[in-house]
């Protein structure tokens, strides 16, 4: 499917220094079906905000049929850009991570799924997806009643029961009261040799699914953090796990969500002959 991006700047609550989040669109185009509607996606990024991996796995899922929301989620700090993979970077991502507050990010998930509902494109039904921070955030969307399934992939953080030091994460705290139970399908994927997540901080976070009885599917597969990372991997990069992985992604919110073209309406337009 080709895929067009967007986005839109919208305006914060918490933001204190009353700027708007920019939250990038991802979307599908089928010739012909103007008002084709399809589910909706938010994929939050890591600390780096939305890079090139990022948006590519986003663009990725776009072409499957899903109009994927990428939130800038440092806006509190400075500008939509992608954060560099370097170690200033690194050092800069961490710090906005811990400074930033647990609300904001919660306001940012909603942000992401009121725009995503109120585009013409979309039908309504939402998932959402992540990596590192974005799974842990992705996790977090999932308490909305309107994400009916949440893919995470190496959520960090949950099992230490922060966003980082000095910031209480309720994250498991609400899955133990039933917040997760009875509501949409959670996924956790998790690398073995995940140095960010390691065995007890799994175990701890399958326990509490589990004793909640939420429905989730748990993944440990063989692989460092960032596997899926396309670039920048710091040599983890692990491309056919993650196609098999994308797959399993695309059934869940295929089952969860699903899609609605509309009726045919026939546009005439020539193909252009372009690059």
């Amino acid at each position: 499917m080709i895929i067009n991006k967007t986005w839109h700047d919208v305006p914060t609550k918490l933001d204190p220094n009353g700027r708007p989040i920019r939250i990038f669109v991802i979307s599908p185009v089928v010739p012909n079906y103007p008002h084709a509607k399809f589910p909706g996606v938010v994929c939050f990024s890591e600390i780096y905000q939305v890079t090139g991996p990022v948006e590519r796995f986003a663009g990725q899922i776009a072409s499957q049929g899903y109009v994927v929301a990428c939130p800038s989620i440092y806006h509190e700090f400075e500008g939509p850009e992608a954060i560099p993979y370097d170690v200033e970077g690194t050092d800069r991502g961490n710090q906005y991570k811990i400074e930033k507050e647990l609300a904001a990010y919660d306001e940012d998930a909603t942000l992401s799924v009121d725009l995503l509902i109120s585009l013409k494109n979309c039908n309504g039904r939402i998932a959402a997806t992540g990596m590192c921070l974005g799974g842990h955030l992705a996790f977090r969307a999932a308490f909305d009643a309107r994400v009916l399934a949440s893919v995470c992939f190496f959520a960090t953080d949950i099992h230490s029961a922060t966003l980082g030091k000095g910031k209480k994460d309720d994250s498991l705290e609400r899955v133990r009261k039933g917040d997760l139970t009875g509501k949409g399908e959670l996924v956790m994927i998790f690398g073995k040799q995940d140095t960010h997540v390691p065995r007890a901080g799994r175990d701890l976070i399958r326990a509490y699914l589990d004793d909640a009885n939420v429905t989730v599917s748990f993944l440990e597969v063989q692989a460092q953090h960032a596997f899926i990372r396309d670039e920048q991997s710091k040599g983890r990069w692990d491309a056919a796990l993650t196609r098999s992985l994308f797959g399993f992604m695309v059934e869940v919110f295929e089952r969860t969500v699903g899609s609605n073209l509309g009726a045919r309406v026939s546009e005439g337009a020539e193909v252009k002959h372009v690059c």
